[in-house]
């Protein structure tokens, strides 16, 4: 890995899915021919309608799929290869932990499969709860978190290892305001203590105020990414931005 490589780099990246049923196979684009580099430090955000392939490409990313053709290169290593798992932190859409474990149960629980042990994980899981601010809250049981705290936990648990790269699914779904917010601010920090962070999202206006760039897929296909300059000038720009390229009448390739 040289100063110039890419945190992702994604070449002529298809993934096609075949089921088979009665002696006929069906296939069904997940997404095609996609080309990205991301570049080290960036907040870069990935835009695209139910089913236009952003999950499919953060499986992708994590090599938890296997793409059909083309390849991903996670700081110069392959997508699912030891080191590329290794610079990678992850959140999922909906995260799922033992509700009956404190938080700080839960984060030790991750360390230790991240090969954390003694004093060094207790360190970090205590900077990891002042991180997300859930150090007062840290003992009671998961069962009895809010939204909003489930998230911040499972924000923890994805740098707990001091990855390079975060990779997010959807990780404002479903918090009020005040979640919104605590969570944009988590992501700023984290940032700019020198994480790389590529996330999914609907919410258009967190994307706004967070991203440097954004790329937009429409049926599989990464159709255009928009640099921040394009609507850091005027709020709501990017959404519209946004509807003219996901309309069947205005989508092209860029």
């Amino acid at each position: 890995m040289t100063a110039d490589t890419p945190a992702l780099a994604v070449t002529d990246l298809t993934k096609i899915y075949r089921r088979s049923h009665l002696g006929r196979t069906k296939t069904t684009r997940g997404v095609e021919k996609i080309n990205l580099a991301v570049r080290d430090g960036e907040v870069f955000g990935l835009l695209g309608l139910n089913g236009s392939g952003k999950t499919t490409t953060i499986k992708l990313l994590l090599g938890l799929l296997f793409p059909t053709s083309g390849r991903i290169d996670v700081l110069g290593a392959p997508a699912g290869s030891r080191a590329a798992k290794a610079a990678i932190g992850y959140l999922p859409e909906i995260p799922y932990f033992y509700k009956y474990l404190s938080g700080r149960e839960v984060l030790t629980f991750y360390g230790q499969l991240s090969g954390l042990t003694g004093e060094a994980l207790r360190q970090r899981v205590d900077a990891a709860l002042d991180v997300v601010r859930m150090k007062d809250h840290a003992r009671r049981a998961m069962r009895e978190y809010s939204k909003g705290m489930l998230q911040r936990i499972g924000l923890a648990q994805s740098f707990l290892h001091d990855p390079k790269i975060l990779i997010y699914d959807e990780p404002v779904t479903g918090l009020d305001p005040l979640g919104l917010r605590e969570m944009r601010e988590i992501i700023q920090g984290l940032n700019q203590k020198g994480k790389t962070i590529f996330f999914s999202s609907h919410s258009i206006s967190e994307v706004e105020k967070l991203c440097h760039r954004v790329g937009i897929l429409v049926q599989g296909r990464l159709v255009r990414v928009v640099e921040q300059k394009e609507w850091a000038a005027e709020p709501g720009r990017l959404e519209e931005v946004f509807v003219q390229t996901v309309s069947p009448d205005h989508a092209h390739v860029r």
